[in-house]
């Protein structure tokens, strides 16, 4: 009898939030308590019975508490957003914060800096639950602005919904991506070179294979390998479409295409005429790795963000939306660990989105592949260690699994054990996406070494 007294006891303890039974879907030998100081920050919205949808943002309440103290207490602006994930059921959300008339306004959330538009990353296909995580705190680590990102728990009307990633939205910000605030009436000299904001990416709209001289830019390049007619288009990201003045159209339009003809030329590796007039090569050498690092099938073609600041060259990054990358993927080689990402059209030469020809010829110059070997081997003793990676994973899986949020996620959504578009493993546990993961990082990791020696 005093045993079971002691049980019903230690249940009790547990903060409400949690449950006492133990789950099938995740592999747990015994129960355990969750430490109020081991919980995650706790996200809570309320709607007030209204419906979160896909644009426009509706008005809400938000309270964050990291244990028990309020981290945040005030108005939001909510909406769906991602593209193929909407399909989830577990959805993710964009949000602003708001003053009390509800107008945009700067805060500080998680210790972040300040700032009014933020992402609600919900992880669903990668059950991992850390893919994003794990690639911009690399990228940050190897001196890459990336979106800085925190786990918690969110609960949207007293319903609990999961780990999610409250995480940065990328935008121009001193403390995001920081570069020169171009402003409308800067359509001349000095002024006029930046700072832009391009993407290359599913077009805005629900047809997301639409893009216009009004929103995009068209590259007079067809990509490499490309069987179907597919072009390459530059988004306007910032300023934006509907801000951008003519002269400005004019002046980034020019750039591009001055960079990808001397690319393209003759005369490619000249440091006065070539390429390397145009591109700040440091970045594009730590976007390819990191992008080859994860495999990510994405990579190059989608939600990949270039920068045009005041008087600098045009740059590649930060990244971002690294959820398919890291072997979560089952198709055109996304689950593989012995190719090239960079070869995408190579293997699905009718995907719609398509790779640029630049990074072919990148590798085509000597001293591009010269840095980029030194750059390779000097993170490879540090940040991109085998032993620094693993001890990432190591601690994100630990903050989930003393938080008791690794169990509370597959509760609420039983996806271990099945198959989630796209993806090319299924464990039955926790613990099998998590060998997973590292088993295949470890395998690209060697495989790397090896290919990059060889370029």
């Amino acid at each position: 009898m005093k045993t079971v007294y002691s049980y019903i006891i230690l249940c009790l303890i547990i903060t409400v939030t949690y449950s006492c039974e133990k789950s099938d879907t995740v592999e747990q030998d015994e129960e355990v308590i969750i430490l109020p100081e081991n919980r995650l920050p706790q996200v809570k919205i309320n709607t007030n019975g209204a419906t979160i949808v896909d644009e426009p943002k509706i008005n809400a309440q938000m309270t964050i508490t990291i244990n028990d103290e309020v981290d945040y207490d005030g108005n939001i602006g909510i909406e769906i957003r991602g593209s193929s994930s909407q399909s989830f059921p577990k959805k993710q959300f964009g949000f602003e914060t708001r003053d009390d008339a509800n107008e945009d306004l700067d805060v500080s959330l998680l210790g972040f800096p300040e700032e009014e538009d933020w992402i609600l990353y919900a992880p669903y296909s990668d059950k991992s639950l850390i893919r994003n995580m794990l690639i911009y705190d690399l990228s940050r680590e190897i001196g890459r602005y990336a979106s800085r990102a925190k786990f918690v728990d969110v609960i949207i009307n007293e319903s609990y919904n999961g780990v999610y990633v409250l995480m940065e939205k990328l935008k121009r910000d001193d403390n995001r991506i920081n570069i020169n605030k171009l402003r409308e009436n800067e359509n001349s000299g000095e002024d006029l070179t930046g700072g832009y904001i391009l993407k290359i990416d599913k077009a805005d709209g629900p047809n997301n294979t639409i893009y216009t001289n009004i929103n995009s830019i068209t590259s007079t390049y067809a990509p490499n390998d490309a069987s179907s007619g597919q072009e390459i288009h530059f988004l306007y990201d910032t300023p934006d479409e509907g801000d951008i003045t003519q002269e400005q159209r004019t002046y980034i339009s020019n750039y591009m295409l001055a960079f990808e003809n001397a690319l393209s030329s003759n005369y490619f590796t000249d440091p006065n005429t070539g390429y390397s007039a145009y591109i700040e090569t440091q970045s594009f050498i730590d976007f390819f790795l990191l992008t080859e690092l994860s495999n990510n099938v994405d990579g190059y073609r989608l939600s990949t963000w270039l920068v045009k600041d005041k008087n600098e060259k045009l740059q590649m990054g930060p990244i971002w939306d690294f959820n398919l990358a890291f072997g979560n993927a089952d198709y055109c080689a996304g689950g593989a660990t012995n190719v090239w990402a960079y070869k995408f059209n190579e293997r699905c030469s009718n995907d719609f989105w398509q790779i640029p020809f630049w990074w072919d010829r990148l590798l085509e110059d000597p001293e591009f592949v010269s840095q980029l070997k030194l750059r390779w081997v000097e993170l490879r003793g540090g940040s991109l260690s085998n032993s620094a990676i693993l001890q990432k994973i190591d601690s994100y899986t630990e903050t989930l699994s003393l938080s008791g949020g690794i169990q509370e996620n597959f509760e609420k959504w039983p996806v271990l054990g099945q198959y989630v578009w796209p993806n090319n493993f299924v464990g039955n546990s926790y613990e099998e996406e998590k060998n997973y993961l590292i088993e295949w990082i470890e395998d690209r990791l060697n495989w790397l070494d090896t290919e990059i020696t060889e370029l």
